[in-house]
């Protein structure tokens, strides 16, 4: 993280677990700005320095209408942004949890209802 400091305009912040948040104001550029759209079960701890130092702003968003998500897939598209994904059929669901537990998981699971869907018409054929 340390060569990443000051060097981005925003960050996206997915993770609903508490974590440290000073860390990642010291990655956002001067003017920079952290939208959480993750919920944590306890109140996040925000170090007022870090915002305050060098302008930065957080921000929270719950959920945004169908034109927010895809100005921000075609915001993501135009600069190659992704995400590290593990894809998993419904069948796997709860070993994925008993993962998830065991903190044994890299990726976000990302469940592939339409091929497990058709497997189990497939299977009742």
């Amino acid at each position: 993280m340390q060569a990443a400091m000051s060097t981005m305009d925003g960050i996206i912040n997915t993770v609903s677990a508490n974590i440290p948040m000073a860390p990642l104001f010291g990655l956002l550029k001067p003017n920079g700005k952290m939208v959480m759209v993750g919920l944590p079960e306890k109140p996040v701890e925000v170090p007022p320095f870090a915002l305050v130092a060098k302008n930065k702003t957080l921000a929270g968003s719950f959920i945004g209408g169908m034109r927010d998500t895809q100005e921000m897939l075609d915001l993501a598209a135009k600069h190659g942004v992704t995400a590290d994904i593990e894809v998993i059929s419904a069948e796997y669901v709860n070993t994925a949890m008993e993962r998830l537990a065991k903190a044994d998981v890299r990726y976000r699971f990302v469940i592939d209802i339409g091929n497990t869907l058709d497997k189990a018409a497939a299977a009742a054929e």
